[in-house]
């Protein structure tokens, strides 16, 4: 007999009630993006308190100027978000109807897109307030854990983006239709891997602690870039490990690519997650040697 955990039997509504005549609802997926800001908002604020991190032993903004970036990261995050899943992920139906891409509610965001919403959404910020634009990355850097965490954990509760089918003790029966159709015998369960859990212990807790060890213990916030390279190293590698035990999206499924390679070798093959992670890696690596050299 197959050894699996059953699916928490978690509504992904954590709260619904009628306004005007209207149903809203406010779900768990809304709720880690608030607890992940939140939280991000908190933990920038104690590192400005904390002046003997920093070059110079001066923080890069103020406690007021970390509010007002994490209201620009939140509309980078939304908007590049979605705009990420239309492009990478979802095109031709997007195309088709171009109105979608506004239906948030709706779901489907990328995080590579909300990535490069942040990005933008700092450098327009700090140019626009005269602030080191290396030095407030490494901040915004350090406090991203929190939502990558929560958001992963929300993924498992929605039961999407679930992981390749297992037979690991620790595999979970996730309840819709699509997770259990992965090719199993008539009246047998199909078990995953809750591939969700293990993208939010790499990308939230795991990654965080080294990120904590490298600014307290070794002053890399004194060279403005290093951390924003260690979270590009670091998410880009814990992403192309996941990316192994996770489903690939159904769009680019198909019999004769039952993994969802988007580039393929032989019977190896990259995933449209780890075509836009390796590059990270690259890109964190050369952060963090360009920032070392302009020390120097």
């Amino acid at each position: 007999m197959l050894a699996l955990i059953p699916f928490p039997n978690i509504d992904p509504v954590l709260v619904s009630f009628e306004l005007f005549g209207r149903n809203f609802a406010i779900h768990w997926y809304a709720i880690a993006y608030i607890a992940g800001f939140l939280c991000a908002w908190g933990w920038a604020r104690f590192e400005i308190n904390r002046s003997q991190l920093w070059a110079g032993g001066v923080a890069p903004m103020s406690k007021g100027q970390v509010e007002d970036i994490m209201t620009w990261m939140i509309v980078g995050t939304i908007l590049g978000g979605r705009m990420g899943y239309a492009l990478f992920y979802n095109f031709d139906a997007f195309i088709d109807n171009p109105i979608q891409i506004f239906k948030v509610w709706e779901g489907g965001m990328s995080f590579h897109g909300g990535f490069i919403g942040v990005i933008l959404a700092g450098i327009l910020y700090c140019r626009r307030h005269k602030i080191d634009t290396w030095s407030a990355g490494d901040l915004i850097a350090s406090a991203s854990c929190f939502g990558l965490f929560f958001g992963r954990v929300a993924n498992f509760i929605n039961a999407e983006l679930w992981g390749r089918p297992t037979d690991v003790p620790w595999a979970v029966s996730f309840p819709t239709q699509a997770a259990q159709n992965c090719g199993q015998a008539i009246g047998e369960t199909c078990a995953r891997h809750p591939s969700q859990l293990y993208e939010a212990l790499l990308e939230g807790p795991i990654l965080f602690a080294v990120m904590l060890f490298l600014i307290f213990a070794r002053k890399w916030f004194h060279i403005p870039g290093q951390i924003i390279g260690v979270f590009f190293v670091g998410y880009g590698i814990a992403r192309t490990i996941v990316e192994g035990f996770r489903q690939a999206d159904s769009q680019f499924i198909t019999v004769e690519n039952p993994m969802g390679h988007i580039l393929r070798f032989g019977e190896f093959g990259l995933t449209m997650g780890q075509c836009l992670s390796l590059p990270m890696i690259a890109i964190g690596i050369t952060i963090i040697a360009i920032a070392r050299k302009r020390a120097k």
